[in-house]
């Protein structure tokens, strides 16, 4: 499956510190566009028919063992006919030698002929995890993402409401902030959403009065992360003393984004609460959930026990 994201090679060659044994002109700026991997045997062997050139090609010891046991002619053909479907990269791994007729093939059809030390099921593991964050979809939201107590938590809500106080508030009190004004969100997974900061403004906060501030500088480095899980949404909205607001917890709201359901807590601002202390309690609460109990239910299970009783 391709990405309408993608990466150039070169970013993929440097993270995993690739030997380039045949890399054609411009080879570093070739994009990858898909997160899944291949295993060529099935290719190498002749069958062509089901190949799909935007996955990188991976070669290990049982492809390297096939083409040791042909002859020289034979593996020139069917490296020759692997070369000529144009896969966007070859990687060998565990340190495999490079047949003459795999380097005659790469440099003739300007493929990019890689190496490396790693064994193949921890290299691909490593690759396709690497591939499926920087290929992810993706959105950007207006909001905050801290993490507290372990929990990464989405601050959402109308400009002045006063999410970057209430970060800047946590950080105090040694939780982490991820991003503020600008959230790049990320479905890594069928179930994960990762949440960072721009470059350009990662690290920094702003803070009406005060201006831009460097959090790293001001707190050090425990004080900042540069990813996090997002687990609960808050959506921070001005005190209405018309609406009814949930007092038990028993319903349990969801917010869809990236097509995946994240909890959500709507909470209401006005002078004189502490958000931050709020927030720490929403986040051990929501952890807490995780692990199996919930205290709304527990709470709703006496309360009917005990009217039963009566």
């Amino acid at each position: 499956m391709q990405s309408q994201y993608s990466i150039p090679l070169g970013n993929l060659i440097s993270e995993f510190q690739l030997e380039t044994l045949v890399l054609p002109e411009g080879g570093e700026a070739i994009h990858i566009e898909s997160p899944e991997i291949s295993r060529p045997g099935l290719t190498l062997s002749g069958f062509v028919e089901v190949f799909e050139p935007f996955r990188i090609q991976v070669i290990g010891k049982a492809e390297h063992m096939y083409l040791s046991k042909l002859s020289p002619t034979q593996r020139s053909i069917r490296l020759e006919n692997f070369f000529k479907l144009k896969p966007v990269a070859v990687v060998l791994t565990t340190d495999l030698s490079a047949f003459d007729e795999m380097i005659s093939g790469a440099e003739t059809y300007g493929i990019p002929l890689l190496r490396t030390a790693e064994r193949t099921s921890a290299f691909v593991a490593a690759v396709i995890a690497f591939l499926n964050t920087s290929l992810a979809p993706r959105i950007t939201r207006h909001g905050v993402l801290v993490e507290v107590h372990g929990e990464g938590m989405l601050i959402l809500g109308d400009s002045g409401i006063g999410k970057s106080e209430t970060a800047i508030e946590l950080v105090k009190r040694g939780h982490r902030l991820i991003a503020d004004d600008a959230v790049e969100i990320k479905r890594v997974s069928a179930k994960t959403l990762v949440g960072s900061a721009p470059e350009l403004i990662r690290y920094y906060i702003e803070l009406r009065g005060i201006g831009i501030v460097d959090v790293r500088r001001l707190f050090g480095a425990e004080s900042v992360k540069d990813t996090e899980r997002i687990d609960l949404v808050i959506n921070l909205e001005p005190w209405d003393s018309e609406k009814m607001y949930d007092r038990f917890g028993l319903d349990e709201e969801h917010v869809n984004i990236l097509g995946i359901d994240i909890p959500s807590i709507t909470i209401p601002v006005h002078p004189g609460r502490n958000l931050a202390v709020v927030l720490e309690v929403a986040a051990i609460n929501n952890r807490q959930k995780k692990m199996g109990y919930n205290t709304a239910e527990e709470f709703n299970r006496r309360l009917m026990e005990q009217e039963f009783d009566e």
